[in-house]
């Protein structure tokens, strides 16, 4: 995998240092909310209880964001988010809105990168084998004769 892209990993994985996303789908679904609310936000000038809700929206996302990124992610994404509080006016919350879907964005671009590499690299080792002339490993469906092993 090259330098700055994100793994993606089950929740189950230990994995303490480096970049990786543990909870992928709930990724998607945050970003698709932020995305959401940004196009609403777009679309109207909200009133002061409106931009108080956006602002704990955000403020919600955010934490939510968290737990499903490293802590080299959330360190990441703590120095490019913007603070919202309950007085952000409209042109901020679209600020604020815009940086974290294009934060998000750039994260989905390093994880399809991430897997498209991984894909190659076993592409190539499968190669390889070929080339060696190793079979390519157990084939799955087929009718195995050959009876059990000696500990079963």
């Amino acid at each position: 995998m090259a330098d700055g892209e994100p793994e993606i990993l089950m929740p189950s994985e230990d994995h303490p240092t480096g970049e990786f996303v543990s909870q992928p789908a709930k990724l998607l679904r945050i970003a698709a909310m932020i995305r959401e609310l940004l196009e609403e936000v777009r679309k109207s000038s909200p009133d002061e209880p409106g931009r108080k809700r956006l602002s704990a929206i955000y403020d919600k996302a955010l934490a939510m964001l968290k737990e499903g990124l490293s802590e080299d992610l959330q360190k990441e994404l703590e120095t490019l988010t913007l603070p919202l509080d309950g007085s952000s006016s409209e042109s901020e919350i679209r600020l604020a809105q815009a940086q974290l879907v294009g934060w998000l964005e750039g994260l989905f671009h390093g994880i399809q990168a991430a897997l498209w590499a991984q894909h190659a690299q076993a592409r190539a080792g499968l190669e390889e084998m070929r080339r060696r002339g190793l079979p390519p490993g157990p084939q799955q469906g087929g009718d195995d004769r050959r009876g059990p092993g000696q500990y079963l």
